[in-house]
């Protein structure tokens, strides 16, 4: 009897512990990144963009062009807009913060990520702290949703490997259209146990 109870008990501890790695790599943190569970699971699985279906863009609503042009003042000031918006057409915002970049000198900051994931969620916020948004001001920022890994990955694929990368997933790009930098081995993929310091450092280095 006591033989069956320790088999039950290993069991459900296994079972657990499966479901803790799934929740870790949920955000992708299988990269070698710096937050502590960036080892803890196996890359996820990610459909390559030759299988995910090109999706049709509708008309601009007035509400979308609206959105649009919040995007591009957020551009313009720095900030990060707020979350990554599915709707939004990220080849597009891309190529707008190409052009302004070759404008005025300032790099591009690519996030890739989506509003489920908790790391993803926590680097919006350091996105915001003081001494971040100051740095963050310095580059021409576009935030690209991937969805549940099945979204934008043909224009995620332009510059970081999600495979590794998990996300957030983070690129820089200078004002000439030149890859400077991706997160490829998962560095950003826990930001939830990532100080603000190394945030900043990144940042300051691609700036």
């Amino acid at each position: 009897m006591g033989r069956s109870a320790g088999g039950l008990r290993r069991a459900a501890l296994g079972a657990a512990g499966a479901a803790a790695a799934v929740l870790i790599a949920a955000c992708g943190s299988s990269g070698s990144g710096s937050g502590s569970g960036a080892d803890a699971a196996a890359d996820p699985k990610l459909p390559g963009p030759a299988a995910t279906a090109a999706t049709t863009a509708a008309a601009p609503t007035a509400s979308e062009a609206a959105t649009t042009a919040a995007s591009a003042t957020a551009s313009a000031t720095g900030a990060a807009p707020e979350g990554y918006d599915p709707a939004r057409d990220a080849a597009a915002d891309i190529a707008a913060a190409k052009r302004a970049a070759a404008a005025d000198g300032r790099p591009v900051l690519l996030d890739f990520g989506a509003d489920w994931c908790p790391d993803c969620v926590v680097l919006g916020k350091t996105f915001t702290e003081p001494g971040t948004a100051g740095l963050l001001a310095k580059f021409h920022v576009v935030r690209v949703d991937v969805g549940d890994f099945d979204h934008n990955l043909d224009v995620a694929a332009q510059y970081v490997e999600l495979q590794s990368s998990g996300i957030p997933a983070l690129a820089v790009v200078d004002a000439h259209g030149k890859l400077e930098v991706a997160t490829n081995q998962g560095q950003f993929s826990n930001a939830r146990d990532m100080p603000a310091s190394d945030v900043n450092a990144f940042l300051k280095k691609w700036a």
